[in-house]
């Protein structure tokens, strides 16, 4: 999972790849600290035109803001440019697949 490093990363992510997800997190964050690999490894061979990157809150405030994100941990998933999907602070990987796979399959068709 990448880690960006501004705005600029992002805005050229969701107009260049067809699906991405966001994770909005930091460093102090347990929670993210934890969900961060099992969202790479659960996700990344189910879903390989799934383009998985990490933004720190801590280290970019504004880009977080930018994006409604004041609370972590934070996932939000872009297909064709739009936000599709987002989950806040608690939520079931186990759901955040199965929305993910509704849309990307009808993506892959």
């Amino acid at each position: 999972m990448n880690q960006l490093e501004n705005q600029t990363q992002l805005d050229s992510l969701k107009r260049e790849k067809d699906a991405v997800l966001i994770l909005f997190g930091g460093a102090h964050c347990g929670v993210c600290q934890t969900i961060k690999p099992q969202i790479f490894d659960n996700f990344s061979s189910k879903f390989p035109e799934l383009e998985m990157v990490y933004i720190d809150c801590e280290q970019l405030q504004e880009v977080c803001a930018q994006h409604g994100v004041f609370s972590l941990p934070v996932v939000q998933v872009f297909f064709m440019g739009q936000k599709f999907i987002e989950e806040v602070r608690g939520f079931s990987l186990l759901a955040l697949e199965q929305e993910i796979e509704k849309t990307y399959a009808k993506m892959n068709d």
